[in-house]
């Protein structure tokens, strides 16, 4: 195994080592597993194909920007049936809001944001992805093993299902909407459907995010480890040892 030298200030040193004793690991291990997380994706771009908390209302904004929002607002009016009283509400309620812009009521301008959140980071929406390949693969490695006649333990079969994410925790919460986003057609990601399902829709009820993290970097170091220079179709599956590796990853370091 390769040994890389860095060189980091005192505190950003000892920042690590605190989240490293946080994590009940070594600080090379702590390190090592945001190196794995950093270069070994899950998948590659070619091959594939509570809420979090609201926007905070801009004290200020262009007045480039409040001429177009206004116009909007004033042609949605003109638009809207009589009876109109979805969310885009009704004729007044849309000039009312092309007032507050024209007039600059900048307490106001939190009508402008309504509805809107926070992003959910392009760094976490990949986790998201990595995740339910993983899963999926998880859940291929399971299938093929069984029909090759080799049992795998239930309470092993059950450890390895997607639970979902708490929808109590601000973050997990909107990424379970992501979730709900990937599979809206029907087409991507049904093996992982029926799990979801039987964990009240993709509520886990906990915060999963850690234990999905630490599943992940176990199943990067297997993927990582294989030959790459070879590649046959059923390459990507997990033996039975690999899948108990991976359990045993849910499991937190400071009580294994």
């Amino acid at each position: 195994m390769a040994v890389l030298n860095i060189r980091v200030d005192d505190r950003v040193r000892d920042q690590l080592k605190e989240m490293a004793d946080d994590e009940g690991v070594t600080l090379s291990e702590f390190v090592r597993d945001l190196l794995m997380e950093a270069v070994v994706p899950v998948y590659d771009d070619e091959d594939r194909g509570r809420r979090r908390s609201e926007e905070p209302a801009p004290e200020s904004m262009r007045l480039v920007d409040r001429q177009m929002l206004s116009l909007l607002h004033r042609i949605l009016a003109r638009v809207l049936p009589e009876d109109a009283n979805d969310v885009d509400g009704d004729r007044e309620y849309q000039l009312m809001r092309a007032q507050i812009l024209e007039d600059g009521f900048t307490s106001e301008y939190s009508y402008e944001v309504a509805g809107f959140r926070t992003e959910l980071s392009r760094r976490d929406c990949r986790r998201v992805i990595d995740i339910l390949q993983m899963f999926w693969i998880l859940t291929y490695s399971i299938d093929h093993l069984v029909k090759e006649g080799t049992p795998v333990d239930e309470e092993l079969a059950r450890a390895l299902e997607f639970q979902g994410f708490d929808f109590n925790d601000s973050l997990e919460g909107h990424m379970a909407d992501y979730v709900a986003f990937q599979m809206r057609d029907g087409d991507r990601w049904t093996e992982l459907q029926p799990q979801i399902e039987r964990h009240d829709n993709g509520n886990s009820h906990s915060p999963m995010l850690d234990t999905y993290m630490r599943m992940l970097t176990e199943y990067r170091r297997i993927m990582d480890s294989r030959d790459q220079g070879s590649f046959d179709r059923l390459d990507y599956l997990l033996s039975a040892e690999e899948l108990q590796q991976i359990r045993d990853a849910r499991v937190h370091p400071s009580r294994r």
